[in-house]
């Protein structure tokens, strides 16, 4: 066959395999209006570069480290390892058995009994949406003050102002939101290389840090357990610890609020999930081992760090260098900017799935996808109006911020706990029938009385043992969530993030009964297969 054959035999298998995803999303009632333009790869690194695991143990060292210390630090991080990769297992099953934007309310419409079907996934819808829009904002403050702090680091008389940090967040904002739409043609190829920056950044930073840094003992690093939250007991402290390693492997579900742009997506987006966190696992493990071992004295670096940041530290009395601490610490600071895009794009996408199914106010606005770039475009500009409007939070009170940052996890993972405990209740009470490649009318609907594993799925009993530990994980992670990060806090550290999750779940409750109840009754069917 000569090359022109090749060509068209490729291109008529392309379009083969769009139109069987088309039917897969027209089978859960929904009209195919975004392009596939991701692959599993190019996913995976969608994943990867949104969780940014190992440049995420490094910036939020010294939260875990206070509670816990070195052993404390490894073990935290290895137990949610664990129990991320359980729970993201099991959120991979439901994103086979139906692959859509939606994600988190979908499975819980499809779970939840009728009684509370529509209300339970309204709640978790908004949990989820204003989770990632948290998201965005965190992201973007963390990018200002991660220039800010470079720019202290290199010269010791520079003092950030406030108003300084707010324009570099608006310049975060503004990258984020020109990939996502002037390029956006280009976006699987952007996050493929910037998994090639992830990857080769790492060992970037840990070669010269190992190579350079005198080691401590392997008897504290896995070993030596500290309090400093002075809790009443070292295990107490332990899991308050482990709030802040969560936060590292947060944001494996950015995959499903891609799942309408992605090839096969009832296969690549678990598989894209579960690698991502098996692969920067891996690599947060790593880093955080070896920032231990180089550590050195802890109270000079923990709590006379001038930069803001206890890694700027560790990077400059390691190599014993300036500059060399400096490109070390700016390989960490694109890379988070690099997250920015993956960000923006998941949170506006999660935006519209939910828009499109009237749950927001302006839905029908919200929900329009622009014909000649098969984008999103008012989701997108409402992300970024969300973005600056909290930058405007974080420029009056830190704390405030702090508290919008918090968000991101409270609400993300009482909806991952709200959809992994409804599985694990169809699964033992046997409501879920196998999968079947001919039945394909039933395979994907969102009847609860027709519900059909999807082609990616954990056999039994395995697959019960690992949904359950998900389950246990999550209460366990979201409870210690809400706690402060030591005893007695004062006003400033005190951890508010009960309020904003419950104003969250306020508001979308009284929206609910004031005004959505005649408008939201769960995913739409915009289209019926069955016709």
């Amino acid at each position: 066959m000569d090359d022109k054959g090749a060509k068209v035999t490729e291109i008529s298998l392309e379009r083969s395999r769009s139109d069987i995803d088309d039917q897969e999303l027209t089978r859960l009632g929904k009209k195919p209006v975004l392009k596939r333009n991701f692959g599993f790869m190019s996913m995976l690194a969608f994943a990867c570069t949104v969780m940014i695991t190992w440049e995420g143990v490094l910036l939020l060292f010294s939260v875990s480290f206070n509670n816990g210390g070195y052993g404390g630090s490894v073990y935290e991080f290895m137990l949610v390892w664990a129990g991320t990769a359980a729970s993201f297992t099991t959120m991979g099953e439901l994103a086979s058995m139906a692959p859509t934007a939606g994600g988190q309310y979908h499975w819980v419409s499809m779970l939840a009994p009728k009684s509370s079907r529509k209300i339970l996934s309204y709640i978790v819808g908004w949990l989820t949406v204003t989770g990632w829009q948290a998201i965005v904002a965190s992201g973007c403050y963390l990018c200002a003050t991660l220039i800010t702090s470079l720019m202290e680091m290199n010269d010791n008389n520079y003092t950030a102002k406030p108003w300084q940090a707010m324009l570099f967040y608006w310049a975060a904002v503004a990258f984020a939101i020109s990939v996502n739409t002037v390029i956006s043609q280009l976006l699987p190829n952007i996050e493929s290389l910037i998994l090639i920056l992830h990857t080769v950044g790492f060992f970037g930073i840990l070669i010269p840090l190992v190579y350079f840094a005198p080691h401590g003992k392997a008897s504290d690093v896995f070993g030596l357990f500290l309090n400093e939250g002075e809790w009443q007991t070292q295990g107490l402290s332990f899991m308050v610890g482990t709030v802040g390693q969560a936060f590292n492997l947060l944001g494996a579900d950015s995959a499903v609020h891609m799942s309408e742009e992605i090839h096969n997506p009832a296969m690549n987006v678990p598989r894209a999930m579960v690698f991502s966190i098996l692969l920067n696992g891996g690599l947060g493990l790593g880093m955080l081992v070896a920032a231990l071992f180089c550590l050195g004295d802890p109270a000079n670096v923990l709590n006379t760090s001038s930069y803001g940041f206890a890694f700027m530290t560790i990077f400059k009395q390691a190599i014993g260098s300036l500059p060399g601490a400096l490109t070390m610490a700016a390989i960490i600071t694109i890379l988070n900017i690099c997250a920015t895009i993956s960000f923006v794009a998941t949170a506006s996408r999660m935006t519209w799935a939910f828009a499109r199914d009237r749950g927001t106010p302006g839905w029908a606005t919200l929900s329009k996808v622009e014909s000649r770039t098969s984008l999103p475009l008012m989701s997108i500009g409402l992300t970024s109006i969300i973005a600056i409007l909290l930058s405007l939070v974080g420029l009056g009170s830190y704390v405030a911020f702090n508290d919008v940052v918090s968000l991101s996890i409270n609400g993300l993972y009482t909806s991952y706990l709200i959809g992994n405990t409804l599985l694990l209740y169809r699964r033992l009470t046997g409501g879920i029938k196998p999968y079947s490649p001919s039945d394909s009318m039933l395979r994907n609907t969102i009847d609860a009385d027709h519900l059909v594993w999807g082609p990616w799925r954990i056999q039994e009993p395995l697959g019960t043992i690992i949904n359950a530990f998900g389950v246990i994980y999550l209460t366990t992670i979201l409870f210690f969530s809400f706690w402060p990060t030591g005893m007695n806090p004062t006003p400033e550290l005190m951890n508010y993030s009960v309020v904003m999750v419950g104003a969250v779940a306020a508001f979308s409750v009284v929206y609910y009964l004031a005004w959505a109840r005649r408008t939201y009754s769960g995913p739409v069917i915009e289209v019926d297969a069955g016709k």
